[in-house]
């Protein structure tokens, strides 16, 4: 597969980042793979958080039940990051990736 290609089966759910992620460790560590691999993977943390907060609040306060539209935030983020990715740029996603482009060092390059 083509970098580019690794890049976007990286957002394709969980399933999708560990595609990715062997076949970027299997292969000369590419950063464009790395850095959207990082992207993904932090859209993935956020979203666990995400779901577990708002699973919280509604089963506390059933009446704030509409927090569960904050969900279209990560499908956004999601998208971003697989437009990204197709258009070739290491550009991080709205809001968290510039977060995420420290994090995760075990999918750093070697230098």
């Amino acid at each position: 597969m083509d970098r580019k290609t690794v890049a976007i089966i990286s957002y394709i759910s969980i399933i999708g980042w560990l595609i990715a992620y062997f076949q970027y460790k299997d292969k000369p560590r590419d950063p464009f793979v790395a850095y959207h691999l990082k992207q993904a993977l932090g859209i993935a943390v956020i979203s666990i958080i995400l779901g577990v907060a708002i699973n919280v609040v509604v089963r506390i306060v059933p009446a704030l039940s509409v927090v569960v539209y904050a969900n279209i935030a990560i499908l956004v983020l999601w998208v971003l990051g697989i437009i990204n990715a197709l258009n070739g740029l290491q550009k991080p996603v709205p809001v968290v990736g510039a977060m995420f482009e420290r994090q995760f060092p075990f999918l750093d390059t070697k230098a």
